[in-house]
């Protein structure tokens, strides 16, 4: 079984910046990061995928220019770095990742994902 934790949540002002981490403790191809604020549906903010060519990211647009996802493969961790945060922003974070050697798929749907972290609270305030 496979498990995904997740770090570096919190509560941080409007225009601030949090790094959130996802370790795993297997080899993934693809790693994602979803949202949740209270009353709204899961959505898509950023994902990160190895690919026989190289890697791939792509993001969601609300968070674009904001945010950077980023992996250290020899650690199996992914990273979140979300910069000028809004509180629109505020949401459980989860981690969610494919394992496998390489992911060429659609990774900015939570169907993708074989694997989900237990979330981690991020709280911005204005």
């Amino acid at each position: 079984q496979v498990q995904l934790v997740e770090s570096g949540g919190g509560l941080v002002q409007a225009g601030g910046s949090l790094r959130l981490s996802c370790r795993a403790s297997g080899r993934t191809s693809a790693m994602g990061w979803f949202r949740q604020a209270p009353g709204n549906e899961r959505e898509f903010v950023a994902a990160i995928s190895i690919t026989r060519s190289g890697s791939s990211t792509t993001y969601a647009d609300s968070v674009k220019g904001r945010f950077t996802i980023s992996r250290d493969n020899a650690k199996n961790t992914v990273y979140l770095q979300m910069n000028s945060l809004k509180p629109e922003d505020t949401a459980v974070y989860y981690c969610a990742a494919v394992m496998s050697t390489y992911y060429s798929g659609r990774i900015y749907t939570s169907e993708t994902y074989d694997y989900w972290g237990q979330g981690t609270q991020v709280t911005v305030s204005s």
